[in-house]
């Protein structure tokens, strides 16, 4: 039994998700975890809200609540979502809990002790009718490089050219609108990371496994223009961690807070230490100390392409740059953008699907399936209303809940609901064994290689095996014949749906847990060998006939869908 510590990408604070961001990290994240539980080994998998920063402040400032109050309550509304689209996190915690207050002012004082913490005087912008700085998205202007009138102090959200506050033409202050902004000087804090650029070089260039995804971002901000930049982990904010030397003051830093994305990575470790005093877990150090036991723990990150270059530079800088045995990660899955009809989602257009309204649509499983096996790994992909109702009504409809209500109903019909006793395995069983062997074998080999497309298809063929082998062996017909022989093709098809209820549960854990409850399954061990996994279910086992697994999807609710979420106001 392997252990493996499994982190996703923590959502920001600031609204209810849609599902581009959840397939760009809990989802994935949350497939490999359950995978992994599901083959005996053991794992801890953490996620978090990520609450610091400016965009916390204003959407607390348009909520009309205070910041910590409307952090809270949102924390509240994500994890309840993510528990709806049934993501087995360990734990779910925060950002701004006490534990990763004080592990960063940990790591900014190892960093400062170790020569890699600088103050640099600076000017930024002051806004006089605000009486404060305008870090990030507190000031927005014209885009100096794509003309766009709404870019952010950080980021052009058009062409997303990495913006300062100072390149904005006729740039104004998102709190009061006052475009009286002038330059002050005020001093802030950088991480040396450029110090480090060797050495995270050769430790990137050393992961020949990662997706060129990964490294090629890794590799470009190491290396295209001036090469890898020094970085600022201080603003001038009142929600946030406070600037200390570990528990010490830093003199000059008062008032300061650290930037959100020196503290969000940190809160990865911070949370298991969430997770042990939440009475969840014991020993959070063997999972993320090298010197208590974490050099055998195996390191998985998740995350979109936009947060590669944190995950792969300035966070490992931290670990590194601290001189301590913590553990870096062993291996980062990273994802393009899921589009949405020709376009991109749009909170403030209601344009796309978010989390909250499509489990108000459908159940999980529907769409935890259309994502992962359309998941955006080799390029962006879209989401359409039209490819939606087809992989739903064909893969979960068709395939795999006709196969399960065809044997249990025939079943039922025939020799009742038990699994029946009589006949024996032919020719046609042990080429369908051989088959089946074949795709488990391909299944867990994508599946630990992270290939989630790739796993989804290879699950599908295992369904579709089964449809052919029903309707080949044809059980209906070698009733009135043979009924012996019926009941041996049925014994087998009962015992596949205990196998699929098993190798499923990754994708589709509602659906697997209705099978489970219907056939009484207790014993999940996964298959080693179909032969072994077809005979588990023993003649005589009581079984229900479960309700429909999945209902297809109509004309009229696409079409009501697609005008729904268009973005289009009436």
């Amino acid at each position: 039994m392997a252990r493996h510590l499994i982190t996703s990408a923590i959502p920001y604070i600031n609204g209810v998700k849609h599902l581009g961001n959840l397939v760009g990290s809990q989802l994935p994240a949350d497939l490999y975890a359950r995978y992994l539980r599901g083959r005996g080994h053991e794992v801890l998998f953490l996620c978090a809200t990520d609450e610091h920063g400016t965009p916390a402040e204003l959407a607390a400032a348009k909520a009309g609540q205070d910041v910590a109050e409307y952090c809270a309550e949102m924390h509240e509304v994500q994890a309840r979502l993510a528990e709806g689209f049934r993501l087995s996190f360990d734990h779910f915690g925060r950002s701004s809990s006490p534990q990763n207050h004080a592990l960063t002012q940990h790591f900014a004082g190892r960093l400062y002790d170790e020569g890699l913490i600088t103050e640099v005087s600076e000017t930024q912008m002051y806004s006089k009718a605000d009486g404060r700085f305008l870090p990030d998205r507190y000031i927005e202007g014209t885009c100096p490089n794509c003309g766009f009138d709404s870019a952010r102090g950080d980021q052009c959200d058009n062409c997303t050219k990495q913006l300062d506050p100072v390149d904005l033409i006729d740039p104004h202050s998102t709190i009061s609108g006052s475009k009286d902004l002038e330059m002050r000087e005020t001093k802030h804090l950088y991480l040396r990371q450029s110090t480090m650029k060797d050495q995270l070089d050769g430790w990137i260039s050393a992961k020949s496994d990662w997706p060129v995804l990964t490294t090629s971002i890794a590799k470009k901000w190491l290396h295209d223009g001036d090469g890898l930049q020094d970085r600022g982990i201080t603003r001038d904010l009142d929600w946030g961690i406070p600037v200390k030397r570990g528990s010490e003051d830093w003199p000059g830093m008062e008032g300061k807070v650290f930037y959100v994305w020196f503290d969000a990575p940190i809160e990865y470790v911070a949370c298991a230490q969430e997770w042990v005093d939440a009475g969840k877990g014991s020993d959070w150090e063997r999972w993320w100390r090298t010197d208590k036991g974490a050099d055998d723990v195996t390191y998985t990150q998740f995350m979109g392409k936009d947060n590669v270059p944190f995950h792969t530079l300035s966070f490992p800088a931290t670990i590194l740059g601290s001189g301590e045995p913590w553990k870096l990660v062993d291996y980062i899955k990273s994802f393009n953008y899921l589009n949405y009809e020709g376009g991109q989602f749009s909170t403030s257009r209601g344009r796309g699907v978010f989390m909250d309204q499509a489990l108000e649509i459908l159940p999980a499983d529907y769409w935890r399936w259309w994502l992962l096996s359309h998941a955006p790994e080799s390029s962006d992909a879209e989401f359409t209303w039209e490819n939606f109702q087809v992989s739903v009504n064909k893969d979960l409809a068709d395939v795999l809940g006709n196969f399960v209500s065809r044997v249990t109903k025939f079943c039922r019909s025939k020799f009742g609901e038990t699994v029946p006793e009589g006949g024996t395995y032919g020719p046609t069983e042990e080429a369908l064994i051989a088959d089946l062997n074949q795709k488990l074998a391909a299944y867990q080999t994508h599946m630990e290689a992270m290939d989630v497309r790739k796993s989804a298809q290879e699950l599908r063929a295992i369904w579709v095996a089964g449809n052919e082998y029903l309707q080949s062996a044809a059980p209906w017909a070698a009733f009135k014949e043979d009924p012996d022989r019926a009941a041996a093709i049925v014994r087998l098809s009962l015992n596949l749906i205990r196998v699929y209820a098993i190798i499923s549960a990754p994708f589709i854990p509602d659906a697997c847990d209705t099978l489970k409850s219907a056939f009484g399954i207790e014993d999940a061990a996964w298959p080693d060998d179909m032969s072994d996994a077809l005979a588990v279910l023993p003649a005589g086992t009581e079984f229900t006939v479960p309700e429909n697994l999945f209902r297809k999807i109509t004309e009229d609710e696409v079409a009501d869908w697609s005008a729904r979420f268009s973005g289009q106001r009436n």
